[in-house]
């Protein structure tokens, strides 16, 4: 039996794995606790269908945290995966690895306690919890998984890229081709003579 008079002990934050499931996370519960309680949610072995021409080459693996403030929600996210890229240089397939950060508000559409709708508000990038308070969190994965994707990929920081000459890898094989071909076009250019004061005759 406990002592009189002790204080209750704080409640354990919430821990959730996911695997390739669905993304939406009920929040009810979340809302009714004070500013400073959350909820972990653990993500492992997660593709998704990212759309855009981006394609995972590996799963999404990290965590996400739902954090309760006199708003609504914040919620952090660092998570890592891979994405299948082209080199920008030799054009050969690589796979490169990306951090995953969120940092999101998220506020309710709906008074917990009365159902009573909440007004949006202006700006129309702010996250809203569903009339049910749920939150979507695939969304926001796939968001910052565009803002992550590198602007031009390479297979690796020195590589060469391409012969002009043969549109071979200049890293494979020899690529010394001699003088390059004059275009007939420019033949007679060969013509001009430049004397000593630097004008052609």
């Amino acid at each position: 039996m406990g002592r009189a008079g002790a204080r209750p002990a704080a409640p354990a934050p919430v821990t959730a794995r996911r695997s390739a499931s669905a993304l939406e996370e009920n929040v009810a519960g979340l809302l009714a606790d004070g500013p400073g309680a959350h909820r972990d949610i653990e993500v492992h072995d997660l593709r998704l269908d990212l759309g855009d021409g981006l394609e995972q080459g590996s799963p999404i693996d990290g965590s996400i945290r739902l954090a309760r403030t006199n708003r609504g929600l914040v919620v952090t996210g660092h998570l890592r995966t891979t994405l299948r890229e082209i080199c920008v240089r030799c054009l050969a397939p690589v796979e490169v690895p990306i951090a995953i950060v969120i940092d999101e508000e998220a506020l309710p559409s709906i008074d917990l306690l009365s159902g009573a709708p909440l007004d949006p508000g202006v700006d129309p990038e702010i996250v809203r919890l569903t009339d049910h308070h749920e939150i979507d969190l695939e969304p926001l994965l796939a968001d910052a998984i565009s803002l992550a994707q590198p602007i031009a990929p390479v297979c690796r920081p020195d590589c060469p890229g391409l012969c002009m000459v043969c549109g071979g890898e200049l890293a494979v094989g020899d690529h010394d081709h001699g003088e390059a071909p004059i275009d007939p076009r420019l033949e007679a250019l060969r013509l001009f003579e430049v004397d000593e004061s630097g004008r052609t005759g």
